[in-house]
């Protein structure tokens, strides 16, 4: 058994994320098989959901002592993601595809936990997301001061976010209206309207119906090759699933989507170890920041860009 009293950081929190925070080694599927069988005590009291905590109440968790490290191998987490850049309150990342950015009841392995317990920053917290399946840069802030002035980034319009893709089919450059980017890049302007439903599932209409969302991505063409064009993409809006939803209504889905393309399609390419593809062909490649005022935390950045390269599974 091992205990720890919850900090102000973790006020609020649920347990299994305050006891992965101060017991790293544990896993999401230790800890909730130790909630089915009330191995979990709040203040010496059993629990069997994943309640929140309060500052100042004492974890215990009845586990071997084993789980928590004492000769536990340690996994390589090196492929996972990488650091692009680091301020002191930010963490710039770029992910691997397949791998979540947070944790959920059947996953163990997820982005935001690996990044507290392989920098040290235990207070670490997601500005944004990107989907399991898509790879590349997102940013990470190291406690939740850095994350309230990052959010702010985003409400006053200081961050582009764009992305790479190939899609099915040869796109034309002006489908939409042109505008000149933030870079003085030229892109089409393509809108729409977004309906999502209770379950979750998204839908992309011409002419607007009742409850859906408004819509914007700017694209431009980079190269064609071989039935496949790679386009970047700019999220004017940030909606579910806006860029591999909004392209395959128009005609192009991004290779390798089974949900919104079309898996027969998918099934015609072969990815570059001669298999099937195993992921959209979608990645968050760049960030760019606008200017900053100088009371965020964040002024650093102001005016910077940062990029990656997509790294596709097909040659192109």
């Amino acid at each position: 058994m091992k205990s720890f009293i919850v900090d102000n950081s973790l006020n609020g929190e649920h347990v299994v994320k305050a006891c992965t925070v101060n017991f790293p080694s544990l896993t999401k599927a230790d800890l909730y098989k130790a909630l089915k069988h009330k191995d979990i005590r709040i203040d010496g009291k059993k629990v069997s959901t994943d309640m929140k905590v309060l500052a100042g109440q004492e974890i215990q968790v009845w586990l071997p002592d084993s789980l928590f490290g004492d000769g536990k191998v340690k996994k390589d987490y090196s492929r996972d993601y990488s650091i692009v850049a680091q301020t002191d309150g930010m963490l710039i990342v770029n992910k691997r595809q397949g791998l979540p950015v947070h944790s959920g009841k059947t996953t163990d392995d997820n982005l935001i936990d690996i990044v507290r317990q392989t920098t040290g920053n235990k207070n670490a917290e997601l500005v944004h997301r990107i989907d399991m399946n898509t790879g590349g840069i997102l940013m990470i802030a190291k406690n939740k001061a850095y994350l309230e002035d990052a959010v702010k980034l985003f409400k006053e319009e200081k961050v582009t976010k764009r992305y790479r893709c190939l899609v099915v089919g040869r796109i034309p450059a002006d489908l939409g209206d042109p505008v000149v980017a933030q870079d003085e890049k030229l892109m089409s302007e393509v809108s729409a309207y977004l309906e999502k439903t209770r379950s979750g599932e998204v839908y992309i209409h011409d002419v607007k119906q009742e409850g859906d969302l408004p819509i914007t991505t700017r694209y431009r063409v980079l190269g064609y090759h071989d039935g496949l064009s790679e386009i970047e993409c700019e999220l004017v809006t940030g909606r579910t699933h806006q860029i591999r939803a909004q392209f395959a209504h128009l005609g192009y889905p991004i290779l390798g989507d089974g949900n919104y393309g079309r898996n027969q399609v998918n099934l015609g390419f072969i990815s570059r170890d001669g298999g099937r593809i195993k992921h959209q062909q979608l990645w968050s490649t760049t960030l760019m920041f606008g200017k900053i005022s100088e009371d965020n935390l964040h002024r650093e950045l102001s005016g910077r860009k940062f990029s990656i390269e997509p790294r596709y599974e097909v040659d192109f």
